[in-house]
C-alpha cells in the first residue's frame, strides 16, 4: 500500500524537511505545531498510519476532514515541510515505520533533513548542563558547510554524547549513534541511514522534562529556524493549544 497520500498539490523537491519525533514531553511535536502556525503551513499530505498508534481528532480551526496520525505540511513559497507525528509507532512495527519513512524521504527530493526529539533532562552530565540543546550528525552524511544546513556548522551547538557506555570497544562507540535517553525513535531513524544515504541529515535534540513545555517548545523551533535561516516575526501558538493542551480545566464548583 501507498504510504504517502498527497491533499493538495505540493512538492518537497529542494525543501528542508523538518521531522518531529515523537519522545519525552512531546516537545518536538509542540516545536512542529508552532513551526506550522508560524509560518502558515497547510496540510499537504497524509501518511499510511497503519505502523502507528491509531488516533483521530477535528481539524486545527475547525476545517474540514480530521487530524490523521501523520501528516505532511508545507507551502510552496516556504523553504521548509514539516512531518507532524501525534501517536507513536506500534511497538511490533517500530522499524517498519522508519522504513518506510526514511524510504518516503529517500525518493522526495528533500534537499536536507532535521531531525527533532527531546531528551531526558535528567540524564544529563555537568557540560552538558550548559546548554539545553545539542546535536547529532549521523556518520557518512554528507558535507554540510555548503547545504542548507550550513549554518550548524557555525552555531555553537555541541554535539550530543551520552552518559552511558554502549560499547565494550572504544572504536565502535565512535561511529555508532549514542544512547538517547527519552528520546524515542530517534536513535532507530538516525541508525538506520544506509551507507548511500545522499541527502544531507542532522539530529536536534533539547533536554527537557514532563510539564508545561511550551517554553522548551518555543525555543526548540527559534534554534529550528535559526539553524535553517527562516524568518519568524511573530511566534503564533495554534488555537488547540488554548483548549486541547492539557484538556478541559476543573469545574471550580468542585472545590467548595
Amino acid at each position: 500500500m501507498t504510504f504517502y497520500h498527497p491533499t493538495a498539490h505540493f512538492s518537497t523537491k529542494g525543501k528542508v524537511l523538518v521531522v518531529p519525533v515523537v519522545s519525552v514531553a512531546n516537545v518536538a511535536q509542540l516545536a512542529a505545531d508552532l513551526l506550522i502556525a508560524s509560518l502558515s503551513l497547510h496540510r499537504v499530505g497524509i501518511f499510511d498510519p497503519r505502523t502507528l498508534v491509531p488516533v483521530v481528532g477535528a481539524r486545527e480551526d475547525d476545517l474540514p476532514g480530521v487530524t490523521t496520525p501523520l501528516e505532511l505540511f508545507g507551502r510552496d513559497d516556504v523553504n521548509i515541510a514539516v512531518i507532524q507525528q501525534r501517536s507513536p509507532a506500534l511497538k511490533s512495527s517500530k522499524q517498519d515505520f522508519v522504513d518506510s519513512l526514511l524510504e518516503f524521504i529517500r525518493t522526495s527530493g528533500a534537499s536536507a533533513v532535521l531531525v527533532i526529539g527531546g531528551v531526558d533532562m535528567s540524564n544529563r552530565t555537568d557540560p552538558q548542563m550548559l546548554t539545553p540543546t545539542c546535536q547529532i550528525v549521523p556518520p557518512g552524511t554528507p558535507d554540510l558547510t555548503s547545504g542548507p544546513l550550513a549554518a550548524l556548522t557555525t552555531l555553537p551547538i555541541p554535539i550530543y554524547t551520552s552518559p552511558v557506555s554502549q560499547f565494550l570497544h572504544i572504536d565502535a562507540e565512535r561511529i555508532a549513534i549514542p544512547f538517547i535517553p527519552g528520546g524515542g525513535l530517534s536513535r532507530r531513524i538516525l541508525s538506520s541511514l544506509s551507507d548511500s544515504w545522499q541527502i544531507p541529515t542532522v539530529c536536534l535534540l533539547q533536554y527537557v522534562m514532563e510539564g508545561d513545555n511550551r517554553a522548551d517548545a518555543q525555543l526548540m523551533a527559534a534554534v529550528v529556524s535559526k539553524v535553517l535561516q527562516v524568518e519568524v516575526s511573530n511566534w503564533k501558538q495554534p488555537s488547540s493549544w488554548g483548549h486541547g493542551l492539557f484538556g478541559t480545566p476543573h469545574d471550580q464548583t468542585l472545590y467548595g
